[in-house]
This record gives structure tokens, C-alpha cells and sequence, in this order.
């Protein structure tokens, strides 16, 4: 799947906001979501909401980010959900340990032998996988406007700015353009191939087979990031760095918005961890009408 990042300038509350205000903003929601025995919806669920609503703000457009997230839907619904609802793992405890009713029983064996198992789908195996897809889906939701709406330019910038190093933000700024680039030397050396008459939508027979049909864009793509890995190398070298402090081109000044959505961030974290620790407010738990829906 190619997936590449279509920055464009949008004059949207999201990219007005300082590119600090979002990475600090997003932490502490992650950090809040994250924090040990946080699995309650009434704590996980406005989260959400919220996560949501500031990704609408952003104003991203569908066709730019179909290909994306079908791989975030496949990855969370298909494999952290699927992991929930099948073992129940990943999570507390009290998932596999609490009395819940018996949705049906899975049968599950390996072929061509008698070892087998049968798996019990319970309903509190049910409402958390819910409830990981919801989490993992906050956290998604907060970080996947990040490339579309935040200027490339200014990526180091903000890391500096945070107090990171030259090279950690170096590298965080290289680390944020590998994708992209790697996913626009695909297309280039795809849209060359097949002008060559090679064939790229019909890939036929095993494993090996399509492996060796596709060295033609692999090799190329490999070597072509290996190159330009070199580039920037020298290009380092040759301008001295990591020897003396360096000189950051950007210039970033927090505005009364970024101060709001900053204390907004904090508080939620700040709340989060009271309800926690402070209330006992969190621990995971199959609320009485999701029950109800299966058992009468």
C-alpha cells in the first residue's frame, strides 16, 4: 500500500495552532489515555470525542487520506480488535477473570492434527475490544492530521524548540520525511517502469514468483534511498555538524490559543490521573446495558 503525506497550507484552527501546542497537546492526551488500569469508557470515550472533533477541524480531505486509513482500520479493527474479542489480552486482568456470559464458543484446531481449542467469546471479551479499538483509535485520530496539516519545514524546529538537541531534532526531521520520500521514489520508479512497457498490475504465481517480479521497483527504490541516505550524510559533514550548537532558520511564538489548547491538554492529564489515583476511577468494567443487549 503507498501511502504519502499531501501537506497543504489550509487556514484551519488545527495549523494555526504552534506545531509545539500540537506535539505537546497530543502527549498529554496519549500520556492521559495511557496511564496503568485506564480502561473505563466514561474516561476513554470523551477522549475520544474530542480527538474527533479537533481532527474534523482540521479539514482533511477524504481523498487524501483513504489509503491511510484503511491501513490504521485494518491494523486496529482487524488485529487489536480481533486480539481482544478471541483472547482478551492486552488489557487487565479482570477481562478473562470476571463472570460474564458466554456469547458462543469458538472451536479453533490446526490442521491436519487433533490439537484444537475452544475459545469462549464472552461478552466482557466483547466490550473490551470496544474499548481498545477506541483507545487505539483516540491516539490515531491525534497523530494522523500531524503530516497533512503541519508545515515539513518547521518539523525540526519544534523539537528544538521543546528543548531536544540539534540531533534528535535533526533526526526526528529526517525521521518524519523518510515515509513520504520513500513513497514518492515508488511512484516515480513505478510510473518509469510501466512507461517501459513493464507489467505491474497483473502479478502472477507464489510468493517467489511475485518476489522476483517486483525487484524491478525494489532494487531501484533501495538503491535511490541509499544514495540520497549519502547526500544528506556529506551534505552534514561538509557544513560541520554536531561539532558547535546550530542556528535554527524558523522562528515559533506561542500565541493565546496555544496557551488555551496547552492548559486544556494538561488538564485533562492532570484530571485523568486523579480520577486515577486520587478517586479510584478507571479500572475496567462491563457496563450493565451493554449486557443487557445480549442477555434477557
Amino acid at each position: 500500500m503507498l501511502v504519502t503525506w499531501k501537506y497543504r497550507i489550509r487556514d484551519t484552527f488545527i495549523q494555526r495552532l504552534d506545531p509545539r501546542t500540537r506535539l505537546i497537546y497530543m502527549l498529554c492526551i496519549i500520556f492521559a489515555i495511557t496511564l496503568p488500569d485506564i480502561w473505563d469508557y466514561r474516561i476513554i470515550l470523551p477522549l475520544f470525542l474530542i480527538s474527533l472533533t479537533l481532527y474534523f477541524l482540521a479539514r482533511i480531505e477524504w481523498k487524501d487520506v483513504k489509503r491511510a486509513w484503511l491501513f490504521i482500520g485494518v491494523f486496529v479493527f482487524f488485529i487489536v480488535g480481533l486480539n481482544g474479542v478471541l483472547s482478551g489480552r492486552g488489557g487487565p486482568d479482570s477481562v478473562t477473570n470476571i463472570p460474564s456470559p458466554v456469547l458462543f464458543i469458538l472451536p479453533l484446531k490446526i490442521p491436519f492434527t487433533e490439537i484444537g481449542w475452544d475459545i469462549p467469546l464472552t461478552i466482557a471479551k466483547l466490550w473490551f475490544s470496544m474499548v481498545q479499538i477506541t483507545r487505539m483509535l483516540t491516539m490515531a485520530i491525534l497523530a494522523f492530521p500531524i503530516p497533512y496539516t503541519m508545515d515539513p519545514n518547521i518539523y525540526g524546529t519544534a523539537f528544538k524548540r521543546m528543548g531536544s538537541s540539534d540531533k534528535i531534532s535533526f533526526t526526528m526531521d529526517l525521521a518524519f520525511r523518510f515515509l513520504p520520500t520513500l513513497a514518492r521514489d515508488f511512484s516515480i520508479t513505478m510510473d518509469a517502469q510501466r512507461a517501459r512497457g513493464y507489467e505491474m498490475d497483473k502479478l502472477r504465481g507464489g510468493i517467489a514468483a511475485r518476489l522476483r517480479r517486483l525487484a524491478p521497483l525494489i532494487i531501484p527504490v533501495v538503491m535511490q534511498s541509499t544514495v540520497t541516505g549519502e547526500e544528506v550524510i556529506d551534505a552534514m559533514d561538509l557544513r560541520a555538524f554536531g561539532t558547535t550548537p546550530r542556528t535554527w532558520l524558523k522562528e515559533l511564538h506561542y500565541q493565546p490559543r496555544d496557551y488555551m489548547m496547552l492548559a486544556f491538554g494538561v488538564s485533562i492529564l492532570i484530571g485523568c490521573c486523579v480520577l486515577k489515583w486520587g478517586l479510584g476511577i478507571g479500572e475496567f468494567f462491563v457496563p450493565d446495558f451493554f449486557t443487557i443487549l445480549f442477555v434477557k
